[in-house]
């Protein structure tokens, strides 16, 4: 039995419970062959001048064997140039293997390759490509299970070596990505993860890029989307922090009460020695309370005949009832 790869299965290495997208065979096979214009506009050119000589030569009573050898020398030509004529795009390079050894690397543009000797078994992609992966229910260093997303950037710099020292380069950085996540995390308190996520990625680039340097790859970048926690444990941890803003509010509350009594206690050393003054204190204090619509003050019954409290409160409401009478009239 033919054993499989993971991308023949249609397993996606970077999350195995979503399937990889299937590609339509015709578009993938053009893509792979890398059909150019001008190798097809070259064979369609040879075999119609190959049809047009035969039919001339047929005319002017040429010998039939020459007029087979030109027209299917000049078709054949035509295949030659469709299969032997490549050109690689900007960003690529072509791994070529001659009768199956290495032979160089070819791109961008047009190179030509030998009928039935070479073979292009690779076009390497040299931008920055970009690979989500992610570790589902890993358990940090304190036992707690977190999925984390995560994102790679990286690039070919040697076609020679990501061709030639790994089968598919794609699918191991992705795993290698994966495998050093889960490491890292299981060195990693919850809380180291949840506010160190700078040193995380620094820690992912270089496990990655020391794993991928031997493949001709290079990591540029790692950057950690997003790390969810069990439900339970998020509540436990909302519970925390809204008991500990209550903890500080109520240190700042009693901090206020302690310097509001030291400020009374020093307001009331300037009245010690002074009772005319506090006295009259007393008297705007209850002022300001009478002059307040629908207020009402309640004090002993001594202090009404010491501060006059009646004859106030009555010259309160004279001043009350003029205000209102002159509104009406105004």
């Amino acid at each position: 039995m033919q054993k499989k790869s993971v991308s023949d299965s249609g397993i996606n290495p970077i999350n195995p419970a979503s399937p990889l997208r299937p590609e339509k065979k015709g578009q993938q096979s053009l893509e792979e062959a890398h059909l150019n214009g001008v190798a097809l506009f070259l064979c369609i050119f040879f075999i119609l001048l190959g049809v047009g000589l035969a039919i001339y030569m047929d005319e002017t009573d040429a010998p039939i064997g020459w007029t087979l050898v030109v027209s299917l020398g000049l078709m054949l030509m035509g295949f030659i140039l469709l299969y032997s004529l490549r050109m690689a795009r900007q960003w690529e390079k072509a791994v070529v293997l001659r009768l199956g050894k290495f032979h160089g690397l070819r791109g961008a543009g047009l190179f030509w390759l030998m009928p039935l000797i070479d073979s292009v078994t690779i076009w390497v992609d040299q931008r920055v490509m970009v690979t989500p992966f992610s570790a589902e229910k890993t358990l940090t260093r304190d036992t707690v299970p977190v999925n984390v997303d995560a994102v790679l950037f990286w690039g070919v710099w040697d076609a020679e070596k990501a061709a030639l020292e790994v089968e598919n380069y794609k699918v191991a950085i992705a795993w290698a990505a994966q495998t050093a996540l889960r490491e890292v995390i299981g060195q990693m308190t919850l809380a180291d993860i949840l506010i160190g996520r700078n040193k995380m990625d620094a820690d992912l680039q270089k496990i990655i890029d020391e794993r991928t340097t031997p493949w001709g790859i290079t990591v540029q970048s790692v950057e950690i989307r997003d790390v969810i926690i069990p439900q339970d444990l998020e509540d436990a941890m909302s519970r925390q922090a809204q008991a500990e803003r209550e903890r500080q509010s109520r240190i700042i509350l009693g901090e206020s009460e302690k310097q509001i009594a030291s400020s009374f206690a020093e307001a009331s050393a300037a009245y010690v020695n002074n009772p005319t003054a506090l006295h009259l204190r007393a008297m705007n204090m209850l002022f300001e309370g009478l002059k307040q619509k629908g207020a009402l003050v309640i004090v002993p019954s001594s202090a009404v005949d010491t501060m006059n409290l009646g004859g106030m409160s009555g010259l309160v409401s004279l001043a009350q009832n003029v205000k209102e009478q002159r509104e009406k009239e105004g």
